[in-house]
């Protein structure tokens, strides 16, 4: 190979790098509802049940999303109590959101109701606009349900968000459907920013329509 072509090589490679989008998530959740063991299930497809975490953890990891590669770094929140809301970097820093609660513990229900009035406190009026899914775990333990399907959906529906039940133990498919559309939520999220931005600087006056997640029912299979 002569020098010329592996520098064109070397220049498309670096063209096909830096076209990676990178999405920002923060799973957020009580202490004990599975959110380390969601995030693994999604970036390795295996099933930790322990974990023992002192502090957030933050992992970074290239998925294919719809074909094309999508770099996640992901925090993964660690509070010590129900009174312990997630530090204003981490509200900040992230993208989206993984609110997650347990269907057996209503206790870390009430919680993720604090953690969204957090967001909107730190946010302002964007607040509404940031990307989340509104996840129920341990959906395997419907057997000790302390919170029903409706009551996640109406409030999936009063944070304009999807929702569905899903069980980090034994679903794979249905875990990374629910990281997938929040990074198709955040996309479409920049793209109706930047129309925003071209439209305030064009000077324009008729604006765009508001942007809208649409409800997940039918897009992450409930067991």
């Amino acid at each position: 190979m002569s020098s010329s072509s592996a520098i064109r090589g070397i220049r498309q490679v670096r063209r096909k790098k830096s076209s990676l989008s990178e999405v920002k998530i923060a799973v957020v959740g009580a202490p004990g509802v599975g959110k380390s063991a969601l995030t693994v299930r999604f970036l390795t497809k295996r099933y930790i049940g322990e974990y023992d975490h002192q502090s957030e953890t933050r992992y970074k990891h290239e998925i294919l999303v719809d074909g094309d590669p999508v770099i996640f770094e992901i925090c993964d929140t660690c509070p010590k109590s129900l009174d312990d809301l997630p530090p204003s970097e981490t509200m900040t820093w992230a993208d989206g959101f993984v609110l997650v609660y347990s269907i057996t513990d209503r206790a870390s229900f009430n919680y993720i109701k604090q953690v969204w009035q957090h967001i909107q406190d730190l946010r302002g009026t964007h607040g509404k606009e940031v990307p989340m899914v509104l996840l129920g775990n341990k959906g395997d333990m419907v057997h000790l349900r302390q919170v029903s399907s409706e009551e996640g959906e109406i409030l999936a529906k009063d944070f304009d968000c999807n929702f569905g039940e899903v069980a980090a133990a034994d679903q794979v498919v249905e875990v990374a459907e629910a990281f997938h559309e929040l990074c198709r939520d955040v996309h479409l999220a920049r793209r109706k920013n930047k129309t925003s931005l071209l439209d305030r600087v064009l000077g324009s006056k008729g604006g765009i329509r508001a942007y809208h997640r649409g409800k997940s029912d039918s897009s992450l299979s409930k067991d």
